[in-house]
């Protein structure tokens, strides 16, 4: 399956709830950090009468776990750490100063248990980015756990919309009691089959943490403005919108030209983000859905499709709204990227089943802090050819960077930017990117246990 825009064309008002058990958080004080604490909490994954599972979050996130913040104004995040491992905050998805990247062993050191760590910053750019940890072997766990969050940097004129919905996917591996299973193993690279495998998949789906599916009710003609974010360790969630018609307005936190998927399908890798908008039904008692496509992950297994999130119209419909609008494109991010002019580089993705993957033969230690891929100046133009030699998808994604999916007939790209690709299993895509933002970078896996069995590594910008 192919998951460029050819593949989205051919082929394909909840927040965090039980993110974190601290009581609403108050505004963040005028020059002063928000204080986020990791530590340990419960949230009600499964439905009543079920009891609540034992999970990790922040503290000090508002009631709906997500962080909103103005254009112009300076994000200044102070994690502590109430856990009993190191950890780290890294903001997936924005383009930030390298030493605010929230890496540890590459931007920054860990966050020892009782330590605490400053992220400060101002956004360059608008959109939807989520934290969680980035300190291996720890990250797996910690993700698994529940420990993320929602960053949104909004528009300085958001579009019209009669609800703003944030839904953060992620499944769950739960044992017969609602307990996460402990099957991380003492060095995180998680069991065998997940290390060398699909990476952990949970059978349990959420919305926010809470289960699904969920509905929301609204006026007959309502808009809606969905952010959706996949915070699982390894799931590639392929959603069908049924009985709606969505138009697609960015992809990765990056505004493109708005656009509709073929077959109203979209595919959301770990870690990537979809804003979507579409409006209701002008009649009442309509439905519409957003479908999970079932997935056989086991083989024998086959996963059913599951329904996400239910809408549904109800009372007088709201007046006529003009047709949906592309949001304004990036004006940090460049018309075009100079082809003729990029150094190009290969990586490929080896392994798998009986042995860990690899990135260009890499083992975990040489990608952890070994010698980089490649040393750019800043400016450079780069193109990129990632080959999957393994039997199961794989992802790549750049930090600190947005790139074109490059056509593979021609020298042209997709119109629209992203931080990750998914390359499905033999297959190879290129990419491209302009390195205009300096220091040290990972390009690395967001499928959590492949990255830390050795789809892993680093480049410079300088």
């Amino acid at each position: 399956m192919q998951f460029d825009r050819r593949a989205l064309i051919a082929a394909a008002g909840a927040g965090l709830a039980g993110v974190s058990l601290a009581p609403r958080a108050a505004a963040q004080a005028a020059g002063a950090p928000r204080l986020l604490e990791a530590k340990e909490g419960k949230a009600a994954l499964r439905a009543p009468p079920a009891a609540p599972t034992a999970t990790l979050g922040y503290g000090g996130l508002p009631e709906d776990g997500v962080l909103r913040y103005r254009p112009g104004e300076e994000l200044w995040l102070r994690l502590v750490n109430g856990l009993k491992q190191p950890t780290s905050l890294h903001i997936h998805g924005l383009r930030l100063p390298a030493a605010m990247a929230g890496v540890a062993g590459l931007s920054q050191e860990p966050v020892a248990p009782g330590a605490a760590q400053d992220i400060r910053f101002t956004p360059r750019d608008t959109g939807l980015s989520w934290l969680h940890p980035h300190t291996f072997p720890n990250t797996g766990e910690q993700l698994a756990r529940g420990l993320y969050g929602v960053v949104i940097v909004e528009e300085k004129e958001p579009p019209l919309a009669d609800a703003d919905i944030v839904a953060v996917l992620s499944d769950w591996r739960l044992d017969a009691k609602g307990a996460v299973v402990e099957d991380f193993g003492k060095d995180g690279l998680g069991k065998p089959e997940d290390a060398f495998g699909a990476g952990r998949i949970g059978a349990l789906v959420t919305l926010n943490n809470l289960p699904v599916p969920q509905t929301r009710a609204l006026a007959p003609g309502a808009r809606v403005r969905l952010r959706i974010v996949n915070a699982a360790n390894a799931r590639i969630m392929l959603l069908t919108f049924t009985g709606l018609k969505p138009l697609i307005l960015a992809i990765d936190g990056q505004p493109c030209e708005a656009f509709a998927p073929v077959q109203d399908t979209i595919p959301v890798g770990p870690g990537a983000r979809f804003d979507l908008m579409f409006d209701l039904s002008r009649e009442a008692g309509a439905s519409g859905k957003i479908v999970l496509n079932g997935n056989e992950y086991k083989k024998g297994s086959p996963e059913p499709d599951r329904d996400i999130l239910v809408f549904k119209t109800e009372g007088a419909p709201r007046a006529a709204l003009p047709p949906i609008a592309s949001l304004p494109q990036n004006a940090f991010l460049p018309p075009a990227i100079r082809l003729q002019d990029s150094q190009r580089f290969d990586l490929t993705i080896d392994g798998g089943g009986k042995a860990p993957f690899t990135l260009n033969k890499a083992t975990p230690k040489d990608a952890r802090g070994g010698l980089p891929l490649f040393l750019l100046k800043t400016g450079q133009p780069v193109t990129l050819g990632i080959a999957n030699k393994t039997a199961f998808a794989q992802s790549i994604r750049v930090h600190g960077h947005h790139m074109r999916l490059l056509h593979p007939a021609d020298d042209g790209w997709e119109p629209y930017w992203r931080d990750s690709i998914i390359l499905p299993a033999g297959k190879t895509h290129h990419v491209a990117f302009n390195a205009d933002n300096p220091g040290r970078w990972m390009l690395e896996s967001p499928i959590i246990e492949h990255a830390a069995n050795g789809v892993r590594g680093w480049f410079e910008v300088g």
